[in-house]
Parts: structure tokens; sequence; C-alpha cells
């Protein structure tokens, strides 16, 4: 026999919501926020992020447009309960000048650390406050001087990651940096510091693999794109590039470190006024190797230094001596680079005299000086070939 409760008959019984799908919000101005750019919103910054990072489903954390919110160092840090954090950025934050740090660790201001599934995406601007920190003087380390100011935004130790649409500028020193990470992909970003600001560079990469860079306008005081030690699996492609140093592999080696970066595809990249274009630097005395680089469909429009490969990189700081060993460097392609040098040495090839570079390729290389003058080739133990139309004269043995 079949009983009936009253009025369910032939109804259907749904199962019990999961919680697990829910969408939480998290606002900032629910945590104490104030974004008027003058209250510290550090700590409800912090509140938020803990909120968001502890919720399942897909929470997100909201930075509301129209306010300034000014924010010190912080550390928005994992695991979180979901693997799908969302991080919406539409207000402006501000970076406190360095008389306000009060002794926190200066090499970092926003740091997303061990997170597994990242989505960081908006129009809001981060402003590093950057001209009162290129201002301060830099320390003595070593003998030598360096600056030990923060990168505005990083990303390390994590998976998975999005970040997309914002604006960073004025950053105290790098504006983003990728750490030992795994599967990240950064675009649609406009990254923007005066070319004299010291040691801005716009994208920084180390220690980290499965990377994608697209569609990004970079012009600021040092390299729109560095690539550091250990970076394996890298996509870069749709930049616009400049003011800068260009994009670069290094440098590599310094202190005779073991350095390997393989596996860097960089095409469809638009340079104007850089002072290198495409560039591989590594020190005298270091070790490792470079392997599996392409540089495809380059324009360069008055940039110093178009295509080089540069085994005696020395900063200024230093006193550089001559050392047999380096990092080995093979299997470089440039591929369809075109446009204007400033100088007539448009390619330099300057390999280690001891550690050769070899299986280089230049092919469709046409690199003219805005005077008219004739654009030469540098090479220096450098072994390769050289297809289709090559200007300057390709000196590879």
């Amino acid at each position: 026999m079949c009983w009936c409760l009253a009025g369910l008959c032939g109804a259907r019984i749904l199962p019990l919501s999961d919680s697990s799908s829910t969408s939480e919000s998290f606002d900032v101005m629910d945590y104490g926020a104030k974004g008027d750019g003058m209250k510290d919103d550090t700590d409800a910054f912090s509140k938020a992020w803990n909120a968001a990072c502890s919720a399942k489903g897909s929470p997100e954390m909201i930075i509301p447009s129209g306010n300034l919110f000014s924010v010190g160092p912080l550390q928005f840090t994992g695991p979180c309960e979901s693997n799908d954090v969302h991080v919406n950025v539409e207000g402006d934050i501000l970076g406190p000048p360095p008389s306000s740090w009060d002794g926190a660790r200066k090499e970092t201001w926003l740091v997303f650390s061990h997170i597994n599934g990242l989505t960081i995406n908006g129009s809001g601007k981060i402003d590093g406050h950057g001209p009162a920190w290129w201002a301060q003087a830099c320390r003595e380390w070593k003998g030598n001087e360096i600056c030990a100011n923060p990168t505005a935004f990083t990303v390390e130790n994590s998976s998975d990651v999005r970040v997309s649409g914002l604006n960073i500028v004025n950053s105290q020193q790098m504006h983003v940096a990728v750490e030992q990470s795994t599967s990240v992909t950064i675009s649609h970003l406009t990254i923007e510091a005066p070319g004299d600001s010291p040691n801005t560079d716009g994208i920084h990469i180390q220690g980290s693999s499965s990377i994608t860079i697209e569609d990004c306008n970079i012009g600021t005081g040092d390299d729109c794109i560095s690539i550091g030690p250990g970076s394996s699996d890298l996509n870069i492609s749709n930049i616009v590039c400049g003011p800068g140093h260009g994009i670069s592999i290094g440098s590599l080696g310094k202190g005779g470190k073991t350095s390997n970066v393989e596996g860097v595809h960089v095409r469809d990249i638009n340079m104007t006024g850089t002072t290198n274009g495409a560039r591989i630097k590594t020190w005298q005395g270091g070790a490792g190797t470079v392997s599996d680089i392409t540089f495809e469909r380059i324009t360069m429009d008055n940039v110093d230094r178009p295509i080089i490969i540069d085994q005696y990189y020395c900063d200024a700081n230093y006193h550089c001596q001559n050392q047999t060993s380096a990092v080995e460097v093979k299997g470089v392609k440039f591929i369809g680079v075109r446009g204007t040098s400033i100088k007539p040495e448009a390619v330099k090839l300057a390999c280690s005299t001891s550690v050769a570079c070899t299986n280089i390729l230049l092919d469709g290389i046409e690199l003219k000086t805005i005077g008219g003058e004739k654009t030469v080739s540098y090479c220096l133990n450098a072994f390769g070939s050289a297809n289709g139309q090559v200007i300057p004269k390709p000196c590879l043995n």
C-alpha cells in the first residue's frame, strides 16, 4: 500500500541544495574600508580576503569602483577552501610612501601566495606611489649599491591563476612578478611608469612554468618583460612595449649560479623607443642552459639594439672580470624581425669564447637605421644559419 502526504502525491521531490555550489561576495567596504585615499584600509582588505578564502563555492572579494583605497604591504595567503576564488578590482589601490611602512619588509607590496585556482580581474588601478620610492637613496650591500624597493604585485607558489584587465602604474620597483608558480595567464594589463624610473620591470617571471602573457601594453623604465632562471614553457604574444629595455631573458648566471631557461616563444610584438629589442643576457662565470627560444614577428621602431645576445653582461655597480665558464645558449630563433635601429649595429651576438652559442637561426630579418646608414652585424663565437632575406648581412659561423 502506498501512502501520500496531503498535497504531495505525484509531486517531484527536489534534493537539498549543495552549499558548496553557492557563490558569496565579500566587499571590503563591509569590513571597514573607507576608500577615501586617506584612511589605512589594509586591515579591511585582509579581513575580506580571509573571509573569501575560507568560503566554499566560488567566493568573490570585491574592491568596489569609485573609491581610492590606501593599502600597505599585504599577503593574500592560501590555501583556500575553494579552487575558484575571484578578486574583482574595480576601485583604485594606492601604496603608501616609504615613511609609512613602519619597518615592514620592503621586497613586496601586494602578494598572492599558495593559492590553487584564482582569478584577479577588473578595471581598477594599482598605483605603487613610485616617485617617493625612486627618490630614496639606495642602500649599500657587499660594496655595491642596490635599491630594495618593493615589487607591486606578486603571484608566488600558486597554480591555475588568471590576472586580467588591471592598470598597474608607478610601481616602487618591479610591477608584476610571477615566482615558483605554474599555469598562470596574464592578459590585457596596462603597465606604466616613466622611462627613467629605476628597475621598474613590467612583468618578471622566475622559477615558473606554463606561463602565458598576452595582449598587454607595457611602458616602463626597465624590461617590459624579463625572464629569470628556472623558467620554462612560456608563451608571450601581442605585446606593445615601450619605453623600456625590451623583452629580456636574463640576466642569468650572476655570481657563478646555475641558471636554466627553456621553451620560450615570443611573437607578435611591437617595440617603440626601447633600448633593447629581443635580448638574452648572461654573466660570465655562470652555468646552465638557455635553449629552445623563439622571437617571431617582432616590429622594431627606433630601437637601440634590436637583436642582442650578450654573454658579457655586467651591472654598472659591479667590477666584472673575464671568466671561462658561461651559461650555454643554444637553439635560438629570430624570425621575421623588422623595423628601424637607432645604431648601425642592429644585430649583436656576443657569445662566450669558451662556451659557444649554437644553432642560432636568423630568418627574414630586415633592420635599417633611422638615418639611412648601413646596418651591420657583430658575432663572437656564434654558430648557426640564415634563411631568406637577412639585413644586416649575417655573420654567423
